[in-house]
């Protein structure tokens, strides 16, 4: 019987946890299907952060080192330049990497750190119960503000690409989703273009994945999609904000 699908090899075989929903899985998926096509199975260093993803280092069959929290990026710095030939790359959430981690986003990506970022951003905190994120949009409710984030005491939301796509060191920095097949397929390319930019010492690349979280959303699989396309995608708007090799051409 001919195969139509099967598991990326750089995926291992235990079972996500994530919640049904979630869309953390479908990353995974397109993160390992690059490292098979590109042939860098052996050569990839993943940095797990904290957060859902977490247990990031259980799925991936490639070497992966837990780094502590929002500290995926200077974990990332001192892989990548302790073996420069290894293709890095780190999983974050967006409280670890725009929260406790701002600081060392903002300083790898100035430094042009030759390191992947794969960046999903679901506007919530979600391993540690729904707490407002600083991607949080303004009136969500959350645990941490039942009555909708009021940006006149809680500041307005980051956006990220938009961000660092002004820093000199920064190759690559594109927003993406996974909502539906043809958004699924443009983010599998983004993801490679990243790692194809690595390989090819251009400095720093981040993709940001505008991602769902039914659970503490309080919504449906179905419903948590749809919620993404009504809210998030119109505040964070899916795009190349930076890339070296356009501007170039």
């Amino acid at each position: 019987m001919a195969v139509k699908g099967e598991k990326p090899r750089a995926l291992t075989d235990v079972p996500f946890h994530y919640c049904p929903g979630c869309t953390h899985g479908i990353v995974h998926r397109l993160v390992a299907e690059v490292i098979d096509e590109l042939g860098i199975e052996g050569k990839t260093v993943g940095i797990a952060s904290v957060g859902c993803s977490v247990f990031t280092y259980n799925y991936f069959n490639c070497d992966m080192v837990q780094a502590p929290h929002g500290r995926a990026p200077a974990v990332a710095t001192g892989v990548k330049r302790a073996r420069p030939d290894n293709v890095v790359f780190t999983y974050q959430g967006d409280g670890d990497l725009a929260a406790i981690g701002a600081g060392e986003t903002v300083h790898a990506a100035a430094r042009g750190e030759n390191i992947v970022v794969i960046f999903i951003n679901n506007a919530i905190y979600g391993m540690t119960g729904g707490q407002m994120a600083p991607t949080t949009l303004p009136g969500q409710v959350t645990q941490t503000t039942p009555y909708g984030r009021d940006t006149k005491t809680a500041g307005n939301p980051i956006r990220v690409c938009e961000l660092l796509s002004s820093l000199d060191g920064v190759a690559l920095a594109q927003r993406v989703t996974v909502d539906n097949v043809k958004n699924v397929k443009n983010a599998k390319k983004a993801i490679k273009k990243a790692f194809e930019y690595q390989m090819e010492g251009l400095g720093y690349s981040i993709v940001e994945v505008v991602s769902t979280c039914p659970t503490n959303w309080g919504l449906s699989p179905k419903d948590a999609l749809q919620w993404l396309r009504d809210n998030m995608l119109p505040y964070y708007p899916l795009g190349v904000y930076k890339d070296v090799k356009e501007a170039k051409e």
